[in-house]
């Protein structure tokens, strides 16, 4: 009796760690940290973005004013959407091209809003050329951007 005893508390014993070390197992995957999120400024250093849309603080409303004055100008966005995403940033890189604003020659039209974008945005909107659109880039453009050219 003792024996059977022995046993089955050996067994009950046994279960509940093999139990235990599966739900253990199951918890680490179930409660792993989720992948990270991919950067949102990165390459190389030099301030490039990577996201797929970068209003630069434009409102959707303001976005799509810049897409319909780029389209006026000839110079095609894509879909007039409000979120300034690779087409939208290769036809202002075009522009910017076609109006001489970059600072050191011409840029290479690719939709990444980098520091030679910016700097060509800041040349043309006349404020602080230093790279980052920070409050007084983005404010000078948001209001151009305020104007309706839909």
């Amino acid at each position: 009796m003792m024996r059977r005893t022995v046993t089955r508390t050996f067994v009950s014993a046994t279960t509940m760690l093999a139990i235990t070390a599966g739900s253990l197992l199951g918890a680490s995957a179930g409660f792993a940290a989720s992948r990270p999120a991919a950067p949102t400024v990165s390459v190389a250093g030099d301030g490039a973005s990577v996201l797929a849309v970068n209003n630069l603080g434009l409102n959707t409303t303001q976005a799509k004013h810049w897409q319909c004055w780029l389209k006026g100008w000839g110079f095609n966005p894509g879909t007039i959407d409000g979120q300034l995403g690779t087409n939208s940033w290769i036809a202002a890189q075009k522009f910017l091209n076609w109006t001489g604003s970059y600072v050191n020659g011409r840029l290479v039209v690719d939709g990444v809003v980098g520091t030679q974008t910016i700097k060509a945005l800041q040349n043309w909107l006349g404020v602080g050329i230093d790279g980052v659109a920070g409050p007084q880039t983005r404010a000078a453009f948001a209001s151009f951007a305020n104007t309706n050219y839909c």
